[in-house]
């Protein structure tokens, strides 16, 4: 039986709908608590010196609360949850060394580090031909201040590590510039700017699995803020071929395995991609579609990982 480890903080929805999806495809998912990471890093005494013989089979390299991720056939990461600098960073060391040591890792490192920074999205975004709004990001509040008359004087300015709408303020003359980016100066947090697109209260969010749009929805708020946890509403929405295509352009350019992906079109019909969330939640919109999006989910892990599975599992026995 395929074995995955679901990577998290905490308990909720989400990780509910994964554990049931992944039993009834005839997978076992075992939550793991992220916090609770162990690596470790050396010899046992006795160990020859050198490089390792290819054919020892290489000890347990990491652990969450007392279980060798290595045994796993895959790695669901479920939430990257806040934390210093020093825990982000061991973290992802510990997602990429499992890489190496040859789990799948759904989304890949790589994947999560392209896509929590979002200076960095809109940098591959852009490099790719994906529209995405101009955007500037700074560490000084003179730099700020000139990028905001560069990008037009209306802004969104967003926190460059962040999510579900939070600390997302829109600046639309200098005076507001000025109050809000000495406030982020006080913080020493960095400056991520980006040009505000019209688009009412609504934008789209796409989900993207495995290459394919599994479903999608408008979420509709009160104002120019559309998120989930910010009270906005759902209703479902069949994409248009441009946004289908830009959605998965944009999956492909950050290289993700499945994603959700926000989109707006702006007052002339065009379409943006805004960001690209690679620890996506979609409890709103699983109300808009038939789809089972965590059956979804399981069944591209299982497809991906299965092959990769019965091999370690074929080494581990030798």
């Amino acid at each position: 039986m395929i074995r995955v480890a679901l990577l998290n903080s905490g308990g909720g929805w989400h990780l509910q709908r994964l554990r049931e999806a992944f039993m009834v495809a005839g997978a076992a998912a075992e939550p793991l608590p992220i916090p609770r990471l162990v690596g470790s890093a050396g010899r046992p005494t006795g160990a020859p010196p050198g490089p390792r013989s290819e054919a020892a089979e290489p000890p347990p390299l990491l652990y969450s609360a007392g279980q060798p991720l290595e045994a796993f056939d895959a790695v669901l990461v479920r939430v990257i949850p806040l934390g210093s600098l020093e825990q982000i960073i061991f973290r992802m060391d510990a997602l990429h060394l499992l890489e190496a040591r040859g789990v799948p890792i759904f989304n890949p490192p790589r994947a999560i580090e392209r896509t929590v920074d979002k200076f960095w999205t809109s940098a591959i975004l852009d490099a790719a031909g994906v529209p995405t709004p101009p955007t500037a990001a700074a560490e000084s509040f003179e730099d700020a201040m000139q990028a905001f008359r560069t990008l037009g004087g209306d802004l969104v300015v967003k926190p460059l590590f962040g999510s579900g709408g939070r600390g997302i303020v829109r600046v639309s003359d200098e005076d507001m510039a000025y109050r809000v980016f000495r406030t982020i100066e006080m913080h020493r947090w960095v400056y991520y700017l980006q040009r505000f697109v019209p688009h009412g209260t609504e934008d789209i969010r796409a989900l993207v699995i495995g290459g394919r749009v599994t479903a999608a929805c408008r979420r509709i708020g009160a104002d120019w803020r559309t998120n989930v946890g910010r009270g906005a509403v759902t209703r479902p929405h069949l994409l248009t071929p441009v946004q289908e295509e830009l959605a998965l352009r944009a999956c492909k350019a950050l290289e993700v395995e499945y994603a959700g992906v926000d989109l707006v079109d702006d007052e002339d019909g065009k379409t943006w991609v805004l960001e690209v969330n690679s620890i996506p939640g979609w409890s709103g919109l699983q109300e808009t579609t038939p789809v089972d999006i965590a059956s979804a989910i399981a069944a591209h892990v299982l497809e991906r990982c299965g092959g990769a599975g019965r091999a370690r599992g074929r080494a581990a026995a030798g």
